[in-house]
């Protein structure tokens, strides 16, 4: 997962002026406040049994591509991708501040990622995300992008704080 990527979303929705989303390595120190609130949203109401996020070290990988979203040079969305192999890949580590939320840019990284999923030749996209009602925004906006309710994925198990989603990308 290591080709360049292009700084703008590969779909059919318009990129808003003073936007971009590109690669960029998660260790960068100027995300430090989005890795904070992602960790603090995490923690929020999930038992730590049931946290499936990755620590910020273990998103540099090759089989991992780690998108930030920007607006004027400042952080305001990071996700990722993971490549499970044969054909199937996760998104990991979705989070937008939550002060800009309300304005779509999900939505953007979202759909940046499903195309740089099907360009990447992907035949599947999965991911886990929260059961509990603070994660029901997250929820509808996978189910309006396609996304439906599965059983755990690669290696995940049941587990009452999560929901498993898929989209197919045929």
């Amino acid at each position: 997962m290591t080709q360049p990527e292009p700084a703008q979303p590969l779909s059919d929705m318009p990129m808003p002026q003073g936007l971009t989303i590109r690669p960029e390595p998660p260790t960068d120190a100027a995300l430090d406040l989005l890795f904070q609130r992602h960790h603090q949203a995490m923690h929020a109401d999930t038992p730590p049994e049931s946290i499936h996020m990755m620590p910020r070290e273990a998103l540099v990988s090759p089989e991992i591509a780690f998108f930030v979203l920007r607006e004027a040079d400042r952080p305001l969305a990071m996700g990722a991708l993971k490549d499970l192999g044969g054909g199937l890949a996760e998104i990991k580590s979705m989070h937008v501040l939550s002060e800009t939320r309300g304005r779509g840019l999900s939505r953007l990284l979202l759909r940046h990622m499903i195309a740089i999923a099907r360009q990447r030749g992907f035949v599947r996209l999965s991911l886990e995300t929260g059961a509990q009602p603070s994660f029901a925004a997250a929820r509808r906006l996978y189910a309006s992008e396609g996304f439906a309710e599965c059983p755990p994925f690669g290696d995940y198990r049941p587990d009452p704080n999560s929901t498993f989603m898929t989209l197919s990308l045929d």
